[in-house]
C-alpha cells in the first residue's frame, strides 16, 4: 500500500477510534452507576441539559468549548479528551498496512483488548470497580483467540492459575488479617488476562503488578495524594502491566 493511502486510512482509523473513545466514556460515567448505556442521551452531568451532537464530536467539541459546558460553564473533566484521543491513536499507529483478512481480523481483536483497558482503568481508578460484564467480554474474546492461536494446556491452565492463585492468596490474607486485601474483580481479570497470557505469563503479571501497585501505592502517599489506611484501586496495575505484556 502507497505511504499515502495508508496515511489517510490511518488517518480515517484516528476518526473512528475517537467516535469508539466517546462511547468508552459514556460507558465509564454510566456502568458503575447502573445507567443504561443506550437511553436517555447525554446529558451534562453538573447541569443535566442535554448534549445537542455537535457538542459532542470527540476531541474536537472539548477544545472549541474550552473545556466547559455550553449552558453552566462548569468544566469538563480532562478525562473525557484524555480517552478519545487514546482510544484514536492506537487505532492510528496499529491500523494495518494491508487490508489481508488476518490483519484486519487481528487489528480488531487488539484494538477491542486495548478498548477494555482503558475503561477498566478509569472506572476502577476512580470507584474501584471493575464492572463484571467488561471482564467477562475480555475472556471471552481471549478464548476464542487463544483456541485458534494456542493450545489448550495454555490458556486452561493460564485462566485456573490467574483465578486460583490470587483467591488463595485473598482467602490466606482474609483469614490472617481479617479484611479484604485482593477484590473479586482482580481475581477475576487475572483470571481473564490468564487466558491469553498462560501460566508463565500470568504470573508474571501477577508478580509485576504488585511490584507497580507498591510503587504507585507509595508514591500516592508520600505525594499526599491518599490516605495510607485507604485501599489502593489495584486493577490499573494489573492493566499496565498487562499492557506491558500484551502490546
Amino acid at each position: 500500500m502507497d505511504s499515502e493511502i495508508l496515511i489517510f486510512y490511518r488517518g480515517m482509523a484516528l476518526v473512528f477510534g475517537s467516535m469508539i473513545g466517546s462511547f468508552l466514556n459514556v460507558l465509564i460515567y454510566r456502568l458503575p452507576r447502573d445507567i443504561s448505556f443506550t437511553l436517555p442521551r447525554s446529558r451534562c452531568p453538573s447541569c443535566q441539559t442535554l448534549i445537542p451532537w455537535y457538542q459532542n464530536i470527540p476531541i474536537l467539541a472539548f477544545v472549541l468549548l474550552r473545556g466547559r459546558c455550553f449552558s453552566c460553564k462548569n468544566k469538563i473533566s480532562l478525562i473525557y479528551p484524555s480517552v478519545e484521543l487514546l482510544v484514536g491513536l492506537f487505532a492510528f499507529f496499529t491500523f494495518p498496512a494491508d487490508f489481508s483478512f488476518g490483519a484486519i481480523l487481528s487489528f480488531t481483536f487488539f484494538f477491542s483488548v486495548f478498548c477494555v483497558f482503558i475503561t477498566h482503568f478509569v472506572i476502577d481508578f476512580q470507584h474501584q470497580i471493575l464492572p463484571n460484564g467488561l471482564t467477562l467480554y475480555l475472556a471471552l474474546v481471549f478464548l476464542m483467540y487463544s483456541c485458534l492461536a494456542k493450545p489448550w494446556t495454555h490458556w486452561a491452565i493460564g485462566g485456573a492459575v490467574g483465578f486460583l492463585f490470587p483467591l488463595a492468596v485473598a482467602w490466606g490474607y482474609y483469614l490472617l488479617k481479617g479484611r479484604e486485601g485482593l477484590g473479586a474483580g482482580d481475581i477475576k481479570l487475572y483470571g481473564a488476562l490468564g487466558i491469553y497470557l498462560g501460566p508463565v505469563g500470568i504470573l508474571q503479571n501477577i508478580f509485576f503488578s504488585s511490584f507497580v501497585g507498591s510503587i504507585l501505592g507509595f508514591g500516592f502517599i508520600i505525594f499526599n495524594k491518599m490516605d495510607k489506611n485507604k485501599p489502593l484501586p489495584f486493577g490499573p496495575s494489573i492493566l499496565i502491566v498487562a499492557f506491558v505484556q500484551i502490546f
